[in-house]
């Protein structure tokens, strides 16, 4: 896969944010969106092979649409500056995503912002079990792969039902669970990159395992 050939048409789009200038450059986007959704073909065997409870998602439903939904955000550009994918992809349990854009790169696993009766299961299973997630998050390991710890997404206030006094307050405030590791452009279009996706899939897997058990148990 030619990362760099992705960046640079990422790159060239930002420049040229608008449907003509895609209309003329669709068979490069094609080119280039069909070379990474191969990638993730190859990425979703070998990540089979190392999880047995991997769910292969297609490549097709894995990427998420270049264009933005202007329905609902009339301001963004009519292009998004960014490849997203989503991997191991089941209903009821924490993603895997793969971020790849000019502005920010990144692999991020958990629940950004779940529908309400995840969040309560998973809130469910902290209140009942916390030093679990806990110790996952405290692993010296995990700290050196995911340092900022639990994306900071928290409500100002207690969650319905919890007091300040709780032992694990500041885990049950939080609004989105999820776990990040930053990505470098020279890191992405380096050879053992895919090896570099694998492994942080490794390390994530604690963290996503407990919140997929919270809201199935």
């Amino acid at each position: 896969m030619d990362f760099t050939r992705l960046f640079r048409f990422l790159r060239d789009l930002n420049k040229n944010n608008h449907k003509e200038w895609m209309d003329a450059h669709r068979k490069e986007y094609h080119t280039v969106r069909d070379a990474y959704k191969k990638w993730l073909e190859t990425l979703n065997a070998e990540l089979a092979t190392m999880d047995p409870d991997y769910e292969h998602t297609p490549a097709g439903k894995a990427l998420n649409r270049i264009n933005n939904n202007l329905l609902y955000h009339p301001t963004k550009p009519v292009y998004k500056d960014n490849f997203g994918a989503v991997l191991d992809k089941s209903p009821r349990k924490s993603e895997f995503y793969i971020h790849l854009g000019i502005s920010e790169c990144f692999i991020a696993g958990g629940f950004y912002r779940p529908e309400k009766n995840i969040l309560t299961s998973i809130r469910d299973a902290i209140d009942y079990n916390g030093e679990e997630l806990l110790k996952i998050l405290e692993n010296p390991n995990f700290k050196k792969w995911f340092g900022g710890g639990l994306y900071d997404d928290r409500l100002k206030g207690n969650p319905k039902g919890y007091t300040k006094d709780h032992p694990h307050i500041d885990l049950l405030k939080h609004k989105s669970y999820v776990v990040v590791h930053d990505l470098s452009e020279k890191e992405i279009t380096s050879p053992g990159f895919e090896e570099k996706v694998i492994s942080v899939y490794r390390e994530m897997l604690p963290f996503r395992n407990y919140l997929s058990k919270a809201i199935t148990v």
